[in-house]
């Protein structure tokens, strides 16, 4: 029995006594977070999810991965619509070849619409930014990849979301989705009067290095999503970026608060 008893405690200090395990390293740790609120009709979901699954294996992207210190990325997708609406359709997955890509792509092109209801991106910016402690990896930078075609109507202030979320060392990036043809009742949520991408560059986009894509049409999402996710992971320009008016403040970070970068790049795809 004492011999028993002094191997069960030998068994214990050793695995006390031996290191945690590392966590993988990982170039960025990205969630990638979709509308599919009510004004997203089912033609416009099924381009945004396959442009997303294209994106993820498209031979940019891998290259972008392969060139990056460590070689992969952590990406998850979360869909979300209101207040009490988010969905992980595929979960924190460390992205190194082709096969991991193609394994994750597979999940977003097979999983069901989560849901269609109003629009909140402030609830969106809150569970993303308490999603990453879930990643199981150690990321050299962390990105919330924001894809959406109206304002937030639903839940809390987005300025104070997103205060949050760069106060914890989050970059926001930003996907702004013209929608001319949004399902009934929804024209002034996509249309707001300042139009919708300078309301994302003053709302929603902000951190170092951070960067908003407009796109006219959900029909070219995947292009966009593509030029998107390779400026992320390669640290390069977005394609085709010029100046435009949305440019915004030099030095001030969003909100009036100095040090979070500026949030003046803007790229357009037709």
């Amino acid at each position: 029995m004492r011999s028993i008893l002094a191997a069960a405690a030998c068994a214990a200090m050793l695995c006390l006594a031996a290191p945690a395990a590392r966590a993988e390293s990982v170039d960025v740790a990205l969630v990638l977070a979709a509308d599919v609120s009510r004004s997203v009709d089912d033609d416009e979901f099924k381009l945004q999810r396959q442009g997303y699954a294209a994106a993820v294996t498209n031979a940019r992207v891998l290259q972008a991965i392969a060139a990056g210190p460590h070689g992969a990325v952590a990406l998850c997708f979360v869909e979300w619509s209101g207040p009490e609406e988010q969905q992980v359709v595929a979960d924190w997955t460390v992205i190194r070849d082709g096969e991991s890509a193609a394994s994750f792509a597979a999940i977003l092109l097979d999983a069901p619409r989560s849901f269609v209801g109003r629009t909140s991106i402030s609830a969106a910016l809150d569970f993303a930014r308490a999603y990453f402690a879930k990643s199981g990896v150690a990321a050299d930078r962390r990105i919330i990849d924001v894809s959406g075609d109206g304002t937030n109507n639903s839940g809390r202030s987005v300025l104070d979301a997103r205060a949050e979320t760069l106060d914890a060392g989050i970059t926001v990036n930003g996907l702004a989705i013209i929608n001319e043809h949004p399902n009934p009742g929804y024209f002034a949520h996509t249309q707001p009067p300042e139009g919708l991408p300078e309301y994302y560059r003053q709302n929603v986009v902000g951190g170092p290095g951070s960067f908003l894509l407009v796109v006219q049409d959900f029909t070219s999402f995947g292009e966009a999503i593509t030029n998107k996710l390779v400026n992320e992971i390669a640290l390069a320009r977005p394609a085709r970026t010029s100046p435009s008016r949305y440019a915004g403040p030099a030095r001030s970070g969003p909100a009036g608060r100095e040090g979070w970068g500026e949030v003046g790049r803007v790229a357009h795809l037709r």
